[in-house]
């Protein structure tokens, strides 16, 4: 599984760089300047095509990534609570 989600959790425009999740739980630091339109809460669609990655803004993608870790949690709740009986 690869990820092909991005948000920014914190954007240090100091630094020039923004902290990043993917749809998979990783985190990272990237260069702001590589994401367009780079605001706290931003989202970005990753295609990678051989050694070319393109970050693409996503409308509503930080909604989607906090659903899919809702969905996660629950899921990982209801294995435990069943490993309990």
């Amino acid at each position: 599984m690869t990820a092909d989600l991005l948000v920014i959790d914190v954007l240090d425009e100091d630094a020039g760089l923004a902290e990043v999740e993917d749809n998979l739980g990783r985190t990272y630091q990237l260069p702001a300047e590589w994401l367009p339109g780079a605001q706290d809460g931003a989202a970005y669609r990753i295609q990678v095509q051989g050694a070319q990655v393109t970050l693409t803004p996503q409308e509503g993608g930080a909604r989607l990534l906090m659903e899919r870790s809702k969905q996660t949690l629950l899921d990982f709740h209801d294995r435990t609570e069943g490993d309990a009986s």
